[in-house]
């Protein structure tokens, strides 16, 4: 089994930076798919109060202890905004980091492997998930 299949099978719950009451965006899709195959979605983005039914926070450091541990922090924001979301990945203990399709920052990622942290970089969540199974 890959390291992409274990993080899949083992994981619960999944903080989604960036997270778009919009429908019509890729992060709304892809987390409601998440959702819908049991993942507890936490939406992290200041401009929302409200996303998939679940209460949004303005940033990873504002999610509340009941809703740790957070197994996976989902980005989709643009690559240059990775290095700040990292940084505060690893002051909440996420497991791991996935970097949607066409994010990816290097320095990043292993400042975030260096801290023990599971990396996954310009892959979608969906498409990996649908591909290994849970």
């Amino acid at each position: 089994m890959s390291d992409v299949a274990a993080l899949l099978r083992t994981s619960q719950t999944i903080a989604v930076v960036g997270l778009s009451s919009n429908p019509f965006r890729p992060s709304h899709g892809v987390s409601e798919y998440m959702q819908g195959q049991g993942y507890r979605i936490i939406p992290v983005n200041p401009y929302e109060s409200e996303v998939l039914g679940e209460k949004a926070w303005p940033s990873l450091e504002a999610v509340p202890p009941q809703y740790h541990p957070i197994d996976i922090v989902n980005i989709f924001r643009r690559s240059e905004y990775v290095p700040a979301i990292v940084e505060s990945a690893i002051r909440i203990g996420a497991k791991a980091i996935w970097m949607q399709e066409g994010v990816a920052d290097e320095a990043a990622a292993a400042r975030a492997r260096a801290a023990g942290i599971a990396v996954v970089q310009d892959r979608c969540i969906l498409l990996a998930h649908r591909t290994l199974g849970r």
